[in-house]
């Protein structure tokens, strides 16, 4: 690769646009696509450079980087949308979503058919941890894959695993830990909603089980908005509707049981069905007051307490 690489990025949402913006301010040569304008406008205002389309973006680039939804938004913007053709012989297609493995090597071959390489780079850390550039990043790829990316990877991250050879094995570290955060933001939100139904002081409660053995990073960053009602989104409910369906597809493939993260699926699921979707994921606690048949905000139920 290049000193100064071309770099093409394709999914400025609300984690790409600061990923990306990162990159620019340290000296990537950047060129950006995204179906919003307003999405394109940040990235412009940052110094990167927009295009009318993803393969207009991947014209002779070195890398493409994709934060987007899922496999199959991957395979619209690489196949359907021309990306990959687009792409310079040799390149690297870092694919950040998170995404089932076997879709992920399905891609990998897609990508290598055509002499290029894909690097299967998943990320936790959401919002906060992309404008800080602080993000975990599981790295499923060659060594010498990794090693040609990997400038980029430490402008947007500040934790890079590299767990295996092959693309789909970042797919499959990024499953344990979604895992994990599902089933952690959803014990939060029944352990909050039990307080707030038996009329306890709800910031001294988080404050007690934040600070103890009962403590989680997801409980000490989502249940101040647990018991608060805020418009910020930083993670919708879609979002583990869809992560803990993929750990739930892994798991079926595997023959594993995974009851607790199945019944942490069926809460993000209830959410998404009554229209909460968009919602930041710590409201993942109105499907227990939805349970228990008390109001939905956090705001009401102190009301109907008063």
């Amino acid at each position: 690769m290049q000193d100064k690489p071309l770099v093409a990025f394709v999914g400025l949402g609300a984690m790409g646009s600061a990923m990306a913006g990162n990159l620019v301010r340290g000296g990537v040569r950047l060129r950006g696509f995204d179906l919003s304008p307003a999405a394109m406008d940040r990235l412009a205002a940052e110094g990167g450079g927009v295009a009318a389309s993803a393969a207009e973006a991947a014209q002779g680039a070195d890398v493409l980087i994709l934060m987007v939804v899922n496999a199959a938004q991957a395979e619209a913007v690489l196949v359907d949308g021309g990306a990959l053709a687009a792409l310079a012989p040799g390149a690297h297609v870092v694919l950040m979503a998170t995404c089932l493995p076997d879709a992920v090597r399905d891609l990998a071959a897609r990508v290598a058919a055509t002499g290029r390489v894909l690097v299967d780079a998943p990320v936790s850390g959401g919002v906060v941890g992309a404008q800080a550039a602080s993000l975990t990043i599981m790295v499923g790829a060659e060594a010498d894959a990794l090693a040609a990316v990997r400038p980029l990877l430490e402008l947007m991250g500040q934790r890079i695993f590299h767990v295996g050879g092959a693309p789909g094995q970042g797919a499959a570290a990024k499953a344990v830990n979604q895992l994990l955060c599902g089933v952690h933001l959803a014990a939060a939100g029944e352990a909050l909603s039990m307080a707030e139904a038996m009329g306890l002081d709800l910031p001294v409660m988080l404050d007690i089980v934040s600070n103890s053995a009962a403590g989680s990073w997801m409980l000490r960053d989502r249940g101040p908005r647990m018991i608060e009602d805020t418009d910020v989104v930083t993670s919708a409910v879609d979002i583990f509707a869809k992560d803990l369906g993929i750990v739930l597809d892994v798991a079926r493939a595997e023959r594993l049981g995974l009851p607790l993260s199945a019944a942490a699926h069926q809460m993000f699921l209830a959410g998404s069905g009554r229209g909460e979707g968009k919602l930041d994921d710590s409201q993942v606690i109105r499907s227990y007051r939805a349970l228990a048949g008390r109001p939905k905000t956090a705001a009401e139920n102190r009301a109907k307490k008063g």
